[in-house]
């Protein structure tokens, strides 16, 4: 890069030799005048007033122009010989905090290249004082014809100076800011903070001049004979009245262009999710009915089991159920107990022993029958013969 200035950065007694370099560039499109007619060229010629002439470069020097309009020459050789230390020279004059500097004095920015071996050291210094302290850096410096106020920063492995307006050129806001008695509402600020979360950060390298770029279109297609490419029409955007409906509208608006295409399948996988949950499978309520058919069932053989034992227990009691019908009930005890041993399922086994129990209930109930029959039939002589 091109040095535009030669000079020195003097930071106490140390003196280090830099160079000047234009950290920033222009990429606008230019344009020339041209007569409209024939599309001739119009151009500005150097023409002295006195002689009525075009003058060349080398005869144009400088003056400063009096109130009475009168012209005082200021040479090349004065400007050098200015009683100021800045004239070839950036004095440092303060370290500050970077906070402390307003970004309205901020103008064009540079790049201060070491000049030579003998800068290098030096030049690191700097840099790792600024680094450390975590400050920048307050200097004046001479350039094009005035002193200015710089801020040398470090960018990189490099010094960047910006150049910085002096405070008195930095006008105040008056008469700029909306007159008093706005009241926002916290709903307004919370949809305000909602949109900057939405919009979030983004990476700097990754915006361009969409301008520049179009027109840059146009000059080629023009250039090659072809139409230049129309702007497409969008809608007019409508009177807003309600700032609430605005502000939610920014954010979903927001919302569908930087995370639209991400939310869908996410909210196809909730509907998804809780079609299954909504949904019973088919199998529990098979399930669920074997089971309650289960009990229901084991709920009446131990029922029948019970009246069983009970009409047992009161033929046993009463003494009448005889041997036949104990002997029967006795080898029927034994094939249940075998019978519910022996079966391979659950059901099974309850089905055998409500059949055991239910035969066992009937053999009960036919012995009881038989010796009350016999009991009667033995009372009846007993009568006859006390007779």
């Amino acid at each position: 890069m091109r040095s535009i200035w030669n000079g020195a950065i003097s930071f106490g007694l140390v003196s280090i030799p830099i160079k000047l370099v234009n950290a920033t560039e222009s990429h606008a499109v230019s344009f020339r005048q041209i007569h409209t007619e024939d599309g001739g060229r119009i151009r500005y010629r150097k023409v002295c007033e006195l002689e009525d002439r075009e003058v060349t470069q080398a005869e144009i020097g400088k003056a400063y122009e009096d109130a009475d309009g009168s012209m005082v020459p200021i040479t090349d050789e004065d400007l050098s010989h200015l009683p100021i230390p800045t004239a070839r020279t950036i004095e440092i004059v303060a370290f500050v905090p970077e906070e402390r500097i307003d970004p309205l004095q901020m103008g064009a920015a540079y790049y201060l290249a070491a000049s030579g071996a003998p800068a290098a050291k030096p030049y690191t210094l700097l840099r790792e004082a600024l680094k450390r302290s975590n400050r920048v850096a307050i200097a004046k410096f001479a350039l094009r014809g005035r002193e200015r106020l710089g801020m040398l920063r470090v960018v990189g492995d490099a010094i960047a100076m910006h150049g910085l307006l002096w405070p008195d050129e930095v006008r105040a806001p008056e008469g700029v800011a909306p007159d008093a008695g706005v009241t926002v509402r916290d709903q307004e600020l919370d949809l305000a903070d909602a949109l900057m979360d939405t919009l979030g950060e983004i990476d700097l390298a990754d915006l361009h001049d969409e301008y520049r770029e179009a027109l840059e279109e146009v000059i080629a297609a023009k250039s090659a004979g072809e139409t230049p490419p129309e702007a497409r029409e969008e809608a007019a955007p409508g009177k807003v009245l309600d700032l609430m409906a605005a502000l939610e509208s920014s954010v979903r608006a927001a919302r569908e262009s930087r995370g639209g295409e991400e939310d869908a399948p996410a909210e196809e996988a909730e509907v998804r999710s809780l079609r299954q949950r909504g949904t019973p499978s088919r199998q529990t309520p098979k399930e669920t009915g074997g089971k309650k058919s289960t009990s229901a069932a084991a709920k009446k053989t131990a029922a029948k089991t019970a009246a069983g034992k009970t009409a047992a227990g009161k033929t046993a009691a009463g003494k009448t159920v005889g041997k036949k019908a104990g002997e029967k009930a006795a080898a029927k005890e034994p094939a249940k107990k075998t019978a519910g041993r022996g079966t391979a399922t659950k059901s099974t086994a309850k089905s055998a022993t409500a059949k055991g129990a239910a035969t066992t209930n009937t053999a009960t109930r036919s012995a009881a029958a038989k010796s009350t029959a016999k009991s009667t039939a033995k009372k009846a002589p007993s009568r006859k013969r006390s007779a």
